[in-house]
């Protein structure tokens, strides 16, 4: 095996595959010599990915079940709504691992090493991956790994972490055309907290236990909070638990850098690359997104370094914003959307969250929410902007 390549892939979840197998759809680009490393094997379905868009997506196919019509509930608002251009899609990791790993199969140019990797530099113009059996260098290396994580504190960073339980029942319960986007109707006293319910038929739904906190809890805790919601607010007794997931998500004003090296020659991906939304957590999407320009670039024998426009920097700055009022707890989750789904078209904040939305509906969603911690953390933060 030869240890030069066009390019590498460093880590292979979501944002690493994504990357891979959308290059490998595109002709001028397929031809390319790829190694992907990762020190695990991705086969399980760990991960359910749940994200809206309004056209069919690059992995359309995978799509599990889809969603027009959605519920939102707290203390003070109770709503549900029918999406017009919107529709709210799930996609499970296995489906997306196995169905990406099939298709590279038929490219006897991309190859695969089960290491791990130590180290990502910049040596003699090229990217360098160091792993514990050898070194492979690229003229590119696009990086979905943790190496390159900037310091994340209480004071920066929110988690949001989750458990999630598939659970079938005897009865014919849900109604898998409505899902609940969030609940509130639950104690607040960690910090936000809510529930997801997405039923995929009428006897089996996704219910999942979702906070935003400094600090994740102990296991027993999500598992009572699912057990009393389950029983308390959906009214079910008997019920059996097919598959769980658990995650933890940063939502951090820290800085992610976009590529490290003097020639740019390490690119960071995903997560690593700044592209799980700041303030909700959201990554599905912002991953394809980036990819999507990344392609375009790459294409056009330009450098894969992605510079945000004008208004990328815009809802930069929103995300940051709402992610500061969140850590200085000047308002509560449960209190920003409660105002937002109380004054605003729904599918108007899923525009606004998607960071699709245009100037008058950023303007009606500003107003719809208390003025001043708002002001406040803008300010903070278009300073900090300021002084990148």
């Amino acid at each position: 095996m030869s240890n030069t390549y066009d390019y590498i892939v460093a880590g292979s979840g979501l944002a690493g595959l994504s990357f891979l197998y959308r290059l490998l759809k595109e002709e001028r680009l397929q031809h390319k010599n790829i190694l992907v490393i990762d020190a695990a094997q991705k086969t399980q379905n760990d991960r359910t990915w749940c994200f809206w868009e309004k056209e069919a997506g690059p992995f359309e196919s995978l799509v599990c079940h889809q969603w027009e019509t959605l519920q939102f509930f707290s203390p003070q608002v109770s709503k549900e709504f029918k999406m017009k251009a919107y529709r709210y899609k799930m996609i499970q990791s296995g489906d997306f691992y196995n169905h990406v790993l099939e298709f590279i199969q038929g490219f006897s140019n991309v190859s695969f090493v089960q290491e791990q990797i130590l180290e990502i530099v910049e040596a003699g113009g090229k990217g360098l991956v160091k792993t514990e059996k050898g070194n492979y260098s690229a003229e590119y290396v696009f990086n979905s790994t943790s190496l390159f994580y900037p310091k994340m504190t209480e004071e920066n960073t929110l988690l949001q972490h989750f458990l999630g339980w598939y659970i079938q029942t005897e009865a014919p319960i849900f109604d898998p055309k409505v899902g609940t986007l969030m609940d509130f109707t639950l104690p607040q006293t960690h910090g936000t907290t809510f529930m997801y319910v997405l039923p995929t038929a009428e006897n089996v739904a996704l219910v999942e236990y979702t906070l935003f906190t400094e600090r994740i809890l102990k296991e027993e805790e999500y598992e009572v909070a699912l057990k009393g919601y389950i029983k308390d607010k959906l009214g079910i007794e008997n019920y059996q638990i097919t598959h769980t997931e658990f995650g933890v998500i940063p939502m951090s004003l820290a800085r992610f850098p976009s590529y490290l090296g003097k020639n740019k020659r390490i690119v960071n991906i995903g997560t690593a690359g700044g592209y799980t939304k700041p303030s909700t957590g959201y990554t599905f999407q912002f991953v394809q997104k980036h990819i999507g320009l990344i392609l375009a670039q790459l294409k056009e024998n330009q450098s894969p370094i992605v510079t945000l426009s004008f208004r990328e920097k815009m809802f930069e700055w929103y995300d940051r914003t709402l992610l500061d009022v969140l850590l200085t707890k000047s308002l509560s989750g449960e209190q920003i959307f409660s105002s937002l789904f109380k004054r605003v078209d729904p599918e108007r904040i899923l525009a606004f969250l998607a960071n699709e939305s245009g100037f008058w509906e950023e303007f009606n969603i500003r107003n719809s929410v208390p003025q001043f911690p708002f002001v406040f953390s803008g300010m903070k933060q278009l300073m900090g902007l300021g002084k990148q």
